[in-house]
């Protein structure tokens, strides 16, 4: 597996490219600023780029949405409450207060249990409301793509329109933290000690994990 990071945007976002050795197909997630860089990269890669994915629908991870598929002519897959909901007038308006206009609908749904597969990889979606209502994850290969459901020591934040705390710490107790100790996590942010990190050290030292999920 191809696994090449690059932080983008205003926001400081991680966009993943995932890409299969054999045959060079690859996904890439939350593309939010630097596209032609990151078209570049793909390119002098030799990947044939299959699909654009988002964590979720905040301006800060999709502002770079419509430029990568003009770039690429990759589709656009978001899970469908995000969609929807960051194309409502009042939040429209919120995040152009910010200075990101909104990106343009999705072009293909993806929901809970439903497979994204390059070449000969296959990550699964795993629902995680709570930062947002359409918030996923991407599970695969040892690797989980969290988005800004979790950090690095800390877990999204749950204040802007349809973020719930209680839901968020729902989904991690329900579907993230069964995963593997060894699992990778890679975050949507790099806000924490290290850029990644792993469920089991999320289960020792993540206070948010340890005092809301385990009860510890």
């Amino acid at each position: 597996m191809i696994l090449k990071t690059h932080t983008v945007g205003p926001l400081k976002v991680n966009a993943y490219i995932i890409a299969c050795t054999d045959t060079r197909e690859a996904f890439i997630v939350d593309p939010a600023g630097s596209e032609e860089m990151l078209a570049r990269v793909i390119h002098d890669e030799e990947l044939n780029l299959r699909f654009i994915v988002n964590t979720h629908g905040h301006p800060d991870h999709t502002c770079g949405n419509a430029r990568m598929k003009e770039l690429t002519g990759a589709p656009v897959l978001m899970h469908q409450a995000d969609d929807t909901l960051h194309r409502n007038p009042e939040v429209v308006q919120m995040f152009r207060s910010w200075g990101f206009e909104p990106a343009p609908p999705a072009d293909r749904h993806i929901g809970h249990g439903d497979v994204i597969r390059v070449g000969k990889l296959s990550f699964s979606v795993i629902h995680t409301p709570g930062h947002s209502p359409g918030s996923v994850c991407l599970y695969g290969h040892g690797h989980v793509i969290t988005g800004d459901t979790l950090f690095v020591g800390a877990v999204g934040r749950t204040d802007l329109p349809g973020g719930s705390f209680e839901t968020l710490i729902q989904s991690l107790k329900t579907f993230i933290l069964p995963l593997p100790d060894s699992t990778v996590v890679l975050p949507g942010h790099d806000y924490g000690p290290s850029a990644t990190s792993t469920i089991g050290r999320e289960k020792r030292e993540n206070p948010y994990i340890v005092e809301y999920c385990l009860g510890l």
